[in-house]
C-alpha cells in the first residue's frame, strides 16, 4: 500500500466492484485513512470476506438495479448520517468481435459500467447537494478513448463514462461537488483473462502493469478536500500507456 496522505475521518465512502482488484485496494486505502467504507459487489461470498478483512460494511447489490442502488445509499446514510465520496468501479467484460456480440453482451456491459455509474451518482446527488460537498470518481479506460478489438461494448461503455463525468461535473460544480474519472492500468482479474501475446502488445511501451494499490493514491487525492478545484478531469494513471 502507498502512504496515506489524506485524512478521511468523518467521511463516508461507497466503493462499487469492491470485492477484488482496484475496488478492494480502494476500500483498504480509505479504511486506513479512517473513512467509513461501504463496499458494494454482486459476489456476496467474496464481498463478505473482503469486508471482514478491510473492516468495512459489505453490501451485496446489483448496480443495474435502481432499487439496489438506492438501498445501498440509504444504508450508508442510516449508518453515518451522510455520504461524501462515491467511487464507481464496478465492471464486467463480455468480449467478442462486434459481429459476434449479442444484444445481451452489449446491454449487460453498458448497463453495469455506464448504467451503474449513472444510478449511483444520481442516488448520491441529493445528499451531496444538502451537504454542499461530494466527490465522485469514475473508473474509465484507455479503451474508451482508443478502442480495442473485441471490446466494442466495453469501449462504448467507458467512453460513455467520460461524457457522463464531464456533464455531471458541470451540473454539480455549483453545489461543491466534483466529478472526475481515472483511466487505470493495473493487474486485476480482468487483465488476467487477456492472452499473453496481447499483454505483450499492450505493455510494450510501459514498464509493467501496476498493482491495484497504486491506483488508490491517485483516486484518494481526487476524493480529498484538497482536490476541490479539480473537476471534469480524466486522469490517466497508466504508466505512460496513453502517451
Amino acid at each position: 500500500m502507498g502512504n496515506i496522505t489524506f485524512d478521511f475521518s468523518g467521511r463516508s465512502v461507497i466503493v462499487t466492484g469492491a470485492a477484488r482488484g482496484i475496488g478492494r485496494a480502494l476500500a483498504d486505502h480509505f479504511a486506513e485513512a479512517k473513512a467509513s467504507v461501504f463496499m458494494v459487489d454482486f459476489d456476496k461470498d467474496e464481498l463478505d470476506q473482503a469486508a471482514r478483512e478491510v473492516g468495512a460494511v459489505g453490501i451485496p447489490a446489483d448496480v443495474t438495479s435502481t432499487e439496489d442502488v438506492e438501498r445501498v445509499v440509504s444504508l450508508a446514510i442510516e449508518e453515518t448520517g451522510r455520504v461524501d465520496i462515491l467511487i464507481n468501479n464496478a465492471g464486467i467484460l463480455r468480449d467478442r468481435v462486434l459481429w459476434k456480440l449479442t444484444d445481451d453482451d452489449w446491454n449487460q456491459v453498458l448497463d453495469v459500467h455506464a448504467g451503474g455509474t449513472f444510478r449511483f451518482t444520481r442516488a448520491c446527488v441529493p445528499h451531496f447537494r444538502k451537504q454542499e460537498f461530494g466527490r465522485v470518481v469514475n473508473i474509465t479506460s484507455y479503451t474508451g478513448l482508443r478502442g480495442n478489438r473485441g471490446q466494442a461494448n466495453y469501449a462504448a461503455a467507458k467512453a460513455g463514462i467520460i461524457g457522463f463525468t464531464k456533464t455531471a461535473a458541470k451540473e454539480l460544480a455549483a453545489f461543491g461537488v466534483t466529478v472526475n474519472a481515472v483511466s487505470p492500468n493495473a493487474a486485476t482479474r480482468m487483465t488476467a483473462s487477456i492472452p499473453p501475446e496481447k499483454i505483450a502488445e499492450v505493455t510494450g511501451p510501459i514498464p509493467r502493469f501496476a498493482d491495484p494499490s497504486e491506483m488508490a493514491d491517485a483516486i484518494g487525492f481526487l476524493a480529498s478536500e484538497e482536490a476541490g478545484y479539480i473537476t471534469g478531469v480524466v486522469l490517466p494513471v497508466d504508466g505512460g500507456l496513453s502517451v
